[in-house]
């Protein structure tokens, strides 16, 4: 019915009622009726609905609903109810319009997720945590060096990867669910690309872990140790560091930063978990690193952030397969279709992507 996809949009939007009305120059009173399904808005109403809450108007009758399921948010206790309600309207759409093009596509090219079967039942310290890590990237034949793209990485073992635009994110760390029996994990589409793979990572530890850690571990730490061990092997740190260190220079981790896109604090706690650098040390670098600033903004250029590209691709692959026609392309964009049209004719390549 249009009266949820509207409270859906809404929510989205970060809109009230009254905001909503006076965007789309409707009464508030009409909006609460369109919502409780108790009226249904005529063309015109629609599309100025459509066009406030930046949607197109198909958006509204949208055939396929999907419910996120066992969804565990890494967020701050003081989050507005109302933040968390945006972020999963936002995630729900993007989902929604991932089904609807795996829908249309038969089959649709993307695997399936699958546990890895090798991994150990039980997993009792934080060695063997790394013992895991490591072991994954053996499976999935990550080697030793540095994963340039992890989204891309993800989504090649069919887990879907959202970055939500959702712009007010201080207060949330990331979301892990499952859609349609798929495995999800939400990031933020604004936040710097070394926090970005982290969450990524610490996410993805979350869902190899599950139901194998033994009671003496806490599980946000442990996940915490699979995504720096995950994204930082021991041999990359040992190579770049060695085995035993008095000091580090803050450019050593700078550098560590932007060749294995882990935060300079992230690589500390590494070398620290590492034995590399003793304990005395590494509580002396992070009141060193707290002085300074750094644990709010690192110094120096910020490593770039991922973006995921397999669902336009497949989109356009769709498109010249004629699974699809321009119209649902545009659709499953979220763009209009003349612009669509003119990106399809790569006249908007150079552009900027806000225009």
């Amino acid at each position: 019915m249009i009266g949820e996809r509207l409270k859906r949009a809404r929510a989205a939007a970060g809109l009230s009622m009254r905001a909503l009305a006076e965007k789309a120059g409707v009464s508030a009173n009409m909006i609460k009726k369109y919502e409780h399904d108790q009226s249904m808005p005529g063309s015109r109403a629609l599309i100025a609905l459509a066009k406030a809450l930046n949607v197109r108007s198909e958006y509204f009758f949208r055939s396929v609903e999907i419910q996120l399921e066992g969804v565990e948010y890494r967020k701050r206790a003081s989050t507005p109810a109302g933040l968390l309600k945006r972020i999963e309207a936002d995630i729900l759409d993007q989902a929604e319009r991932w089904q609807e093009l795996a829908n249309l596509w038969p089959p649709f090219p993307v695997p399936s997720f699958e546990m890895p079967s090798e991994l150990p039942e039980s997993v009792s310290s934080l060695e063997q945590v790394d013992a895991l890590a490591c072991l994954v990237r053996s499976i999935w034949r990550l080697g030793i060096n540095p994963i340039p793209d992890l989204i891309s990485e993800l989504e090649s073992k069919g887990i879907l990867v959202i970055l939500t635009d959702v712009d007010d994110l201080s207060k949330f760390d990331g979301l892990q669910a499952s859609v349609a029996n798929a495995p999800l994990i939400v990031v933020s589409a604004h936040w710097p690309g070394d926090r970005q793979r982290f969450t990524l990572a610490h996410e993805l530890g979350h869902l190899l872990l599950h139901g194998r850690l033994g009671p003496e571990l806490d599980e946000e730490k442990a996940c915490n140790r699979f995504a720096c061990a995950f994204l930082l092997p021991d041999s990359g740190l040992f190579e770049h560091l060695g085995k035993r260190r008095h000091h580090l220079e803050p450019q050593e981790l700078y550098m560590l930063k932007h060749e294995y896109g882990l935060s300079m604090a992230a690589c500390l706690r590494r070398a620290y978990d590492l034995a590399v650098i003793s304990d005395a040390y590494y509580k002396k670098t992070q009141i060193f690193f707290g002085k300074n600033g750094w644990r709010k903004k690192e110094p120096g250029d910020p490593y770039p952030q991922e973006r995921t590209t397999l669902f336009p691709q497949l989109v356009y692959r769709a498109l010249g397969e004629e699974i699809i026609g321009e119209s649902k392309a545009a659709e499953l964009l979220n763009m209009p279709l003349s612009r669509f049209h003119r990106e399809r004719q790569m006249e908007l390549i150079g552009e900027s992507a806000d225009q």
